[in-house]
């Protein structure tokens, strides 16, 4: 599969538009992409445990998208083979009262992975130069006035480029999704969740609020993966439409993430091979 007609890593001349939520690059069927989820999903895992006993890099995958683009559904899906003890999913809602009393990226900074795990955000910091900025919130938080100008979000893009680069720097490869949903497709979905009795649960009617703003959404997710897309933290814009295909392309993504990684298991030293000679000569005793 090629991945980098989905990649970003220089929004120079990044334009949304140009990608077409409905792609299904080269596959004639679903079949086929599932058969190619399922082996990439094989090899992540084999990468993960060796991620996990090096214990040298971090992995930190973002997940951003409009209502109904199946955030949820591609970690359960293209994660479904790793070890859970190695991986660990934060959903950033709303910001709490405590969060709040804080700069944007506190919340952020105290879920990063330790170092050997993947770290999965389901939404993240992206959301205050998303939601924070379509609907102005900035201006009611209780924030220095100097803080709050017209320059605010431009701020935020370059405080962003440089938490990711020190990420980077700090040994966690972070790899960025937007799973490009249309609006059809995301008004047949909330449909589904209001006629499907096991889906109710996750329809909302913010969702009909936030789906007013479309247009507003579309432009900030231009400006904002444009203004943050590096060699070092790369977005990669997933057509959305068709979920079989979004797995595809989002497995096939992280495993070439991890193959750039490398990780290896730790060697042992002559000695501690003597005393595992040992330890097998008692054994079979």
């Amino acid at each position: 599969m090629d991945i980098q007609k989905y990649k970003v890593t220089d929004g120079a001349k990044f334009d949304l538009s140009a990608f077409d939520p409905g792609d299904t690059g080269e596959f004639g069927s679903a079949k086929e992409a599932k058969k190619l989820t399922a082996e990439n999903t094989e090899q992540i895992s084999k990468y993960q445990a060796r991620l996990y006993a090096e214990g040298k890099y971090a992995l930190l995958i973002i997940f951003q998208a409009m209502d109904a683009a199946g955030k949820d559904s591609a970690v359960k899906n293209v994660m479904s083979g790793v070890n859970p003890q190695g991986v660990d999913v934060r959903s950033f809602k709303q910001p709490s009262a405590e969060e709040l009393a804080h700069d944007y990226l506190w919340r952020a900074v105290k879920a990063l992975p330790e170092r050997g795990k993947i770290g999965i955000f389901n939404r993240s910091y992206y959301e205050d130069v998303l939601v924070v900025k379509v609907h102005k919130l900035y201006e009611k938080q209780n924030m220095p006035d100097y803080c709050k100008t017209d320059e605010i979000i431009e701020n935020r893009y370059r405080q962003i480029r440089d938490f990711e680069k020190y990420l980077w720097e700090n040994g966690i490869v972070t790899v960025k999704f937007f799973l490009n949903l249309s609006k059809e497709t995301q008004r047949r979905r909330l449909l589904e969740r209001i006629d499907k009795k096991d889906k109710n649960w996750k329809f909302s009617e913010a969702d009909l609020e936030e789906r007013k703003f479309w247009d507003d959404y579309q432009e900030a997710y231009q400006s904002a993966i444009a203004a943050t897309a590096t060699g070092h933290s790369p977005w990669h814009v997933v057509p959305a439409d068709k979920k079989w295909y979004t797995h595809a392309v989002i497995s096939e993504a992280l495993l070439s993430a991890m193959k750039k990684i490398d990780p290896k298991c730790p060697e042992i030293s002559p000695r501690q091979e003597e005393i595992l000679a040992e330890c097998k000569r008692k054994l079979k005793g």
